[in-house]
């Protein structure tokens, strides 16, 4: 078990989801971040089922850090309820983790 976490959230157009891989970057609170380009979700809102292109971003960053990425996910984010999920990494190469600790600022 590591103190890595990949942090998942969805965005709403591509330039939305490259300004919030960008800020999470520059603010040190995320070591990398890939974004996946045209999922399509589905899902209940507003007591409708839901249909929505969105852009997937996965989040490298750790655990110390989540309150701070979830903060900065609800600031930048254009919808009322973001998507903000975090799961464990359980394994990894040591020099990459190293690399996340390395990259995430208060880490």
């Amino acid at each position: 078990m590591t103190d890595k976490i990949l942090v998942l959230t969805t965005a709403g157009s591509a330039e939305e989801a490259r300004r919030i891989a960008s800020a999470l970057v520059e603010r040190r609170l995320a070591a990398c971040v890939n974004i996946v380009p045209q999922i399509e979700s589905v899902y209940r809102w507003e007591d409708a089922v839901q249909q929505s292109a969105e852009w997937l971003l996965l989040i490298k960053t750790t655990g110390e850090a989540f309150a701070r990425v979830r903060d900065a996910i609800k600031e930048l984010h254009s919808y009322d309820l973001p998507e903000c999920i975090a799961v464990a990494i359980d394994e990894g190469t040591p020099e990459y983790l190293r690399w996340i600790g390395d990259e995430v600022r208060g880490s």
